[in-house]
């Protein structure tokens, strides 16, 4: 897919789910329980042992089934490496041009990480395609408000203070997306293999959306 057919799939989906899990067979789980309750944007980020490898095999495993990306790239020589593995879109906390260079050198759509209106706009005029406000627990929900109004032009999406129940309401406050890790991914959950609980998990955070979504257009 082109940088704008990916694009287009994250802002329609709006949940990015960041995953950070170093055992490939409890990932493998981990992802086909999500993707049973509707979520099918994985992020797997390079603080995993092994994270381009681990990217390597998801790829091929889900390829019909998940759009795979990377997260916590601090570089481009890592952004290309796990582009060449399979990531479809690239993640960092942070803004660094070269970052932005690389995955749209591969026609991908990378999303930056910033925190003041400064740097998000700066993201943005260097190419970001959406700006990841991060840590936006920090700043909240009000920010993105406040940021918005002089700056509608912006993408933005929060990593940090989204939880089950309240991915809507950051939809609302202009958020296009939401990335969401330990709030979907239960850790006790996972650790003894009860999976029927993560997809519960992401049909709340799927609800949480739709409804916030359809009290938009009223």
């Amino acid at each position: 897919m082109s940088k704008e057919e990916i694009l287009s799939e994250i802002l329609d989906k709006k949940v990015i789910a960041v995953i950070r899990i170093k055992e490939e067979e409890k990932l493998k789980k981990v992802i086909d329980a999500i993707y049973s309750g509707g979520i099918s944007i994985i992020e797997i980020t390079m603080t995993v042992p092994d994270a381009i490898k681990l990217i390597e095999k998801i790829s091929v495993t889900f390829e019909n089934k998940i759009t795979i990306g990377v997260g916590s790239v601090l570089d481009k020589a890592t952004a290309e490496n796990a582009i060449k593995a399979g990531a479809k879109y690239v993640v960092s906390p942070v803004f660094k041009k070269e970052i932005i260079e690389i995955a749209h050198k591969y026609d991908l759509p990378v999303m930056p990480g910033a925190f003041t209106p400064t740097e998000i706009q700066a993201a943005y005029e260097a190419g970001a395609d959406i700006v990841k406000v991060f840590p936006a627990d920090i700043v909240g929900m009000s920010f993105f408000k406040s940021v918005l109004a002089p700056l509608p032009h912006l993408k933005l999406m929060p990593t940090g203070g989204v939880t089950l129940q309240n991915a809507g309401e950051w939809l609302k406050a202009g958020a296009c997306a939401v990335g969401v890790g330990t709030a979907l991914l239960d850790k006790n959950a996972i650790r003894n293999d009860n999976y029927d609980i993560l997809t519960a998990n992401a049909q709340i955070i799927n609800k949480s959306i739709s409804d916030s979504l359809i009290q938009k257009r009223l």
